[in-house]
Parts: structure tokens; sequence; C-alpha cells
């Protein structure tokens, strides 16, 4: 059971880049590769507490489905995402944010279980791992380029 801890250093206000990572058209725009389109639930906006969104996305040239809802907000420092359906066996994804003198640390915590028990975990250990830290990477970088933006 991987857990992906990634920490993003962003110049702006915390209130723009707490809505910039609940974003469904941002995440979409940053999605681009997987051609993820949220096709359930909330469609478009800012995913609010106890909302859920249905993501299709192309990962490793199979089409899947992934329900999210948020299971737990505190206004511009915490979000949380778990996977409601999906191939996961679990998915919790924690938004933490802080403002220290100006910048914001933007830190992603995603604790995922893989499918087929020995095979998943081999597949953890093989490649997936490295591609949800990309995937939560390129994610940031644009939340960080937007933000950044409107400074």
């Amino acid at each position: 059971m991987p857990i992906i801890k990634l920490e993003t250093r962003i110049k702006g206000e915390i209130e723009v880049v707490f809505d910039l990572a609940r974003s469904i058209d941002l995440h979409q725009l940053s999605a681009v590769k997987t051609n993820e389109e949220a096709i359930g639930g909330r469609k478009t906006g800012l995913m609010e507490l106890g909302e859920e969104v249905t993501w299709r996305a192309k990962h490793f040239g199979i089409y899947q489905r992934l329900t999210s809802k948020m299971t737990e907000m505190e206004k511009h420092s915490l979000f949380v995402d778990e996977m409601t359906k999906g191939i996961f066996k679990g998915f919790r994804h924690e938004h933490h944010f802080k403002d220290v003198d100006g910048e914001i640390i933007m830190t992603d915590i995603l604790n995922y279980t893989s499918p087929l028990g020995v095979l998943g975990n081999m597949a953890d250990k093989l490649f997936l791992e490295k591609y949800m830290t990309d995937f939560l990477t390129k994610r940031n970088e644009v939340i960080k380029a937007y933000a950044e933006e409107k400074e």
C-alpha cells in the first residue's frame, strides 16, 4: 500500500491555491494526456464537501471510471477526496495547505491500495507508484502556474 507525499511551494494567496486545487475544470486541463473528463456528479466548478465526481480517463491504454467524494474540508487548509467506485481497492487523497510568509505550501498525501493482491503490489513497485507520482506532480505544476499567474 504505497503512500505518496508531495510538497509544492507556490507564490500566491492561500484562497486561490485552495480553490484551484479543488477545481474540476483545472483538473481536466492538467490531465489532458489521459483524456480525463468529468462525466457524473459535479462536472464543473469547485468541489464542495459531500459532493462526488465521476471521472472517465485513459490510463495504460484502457478507459476507466473512478468516482471520488470530498469527505473532509476545512476551508483553505485541508480537503480530502476518497474513491467510492473504481479500480483501486482503496484511494484516499489528502490536500493540505499552509501559508508561510506569503508562500503556500501545498502537500498531497495519496494513500492507495492497488487491486489484484500480489500482482498489484508488483505493479506498484515496477511502475504504478511512479506513474501516480508523475500524475500528481503534473497536476501540481498546473495549479502552481495558474496561481502564480494571478500573483
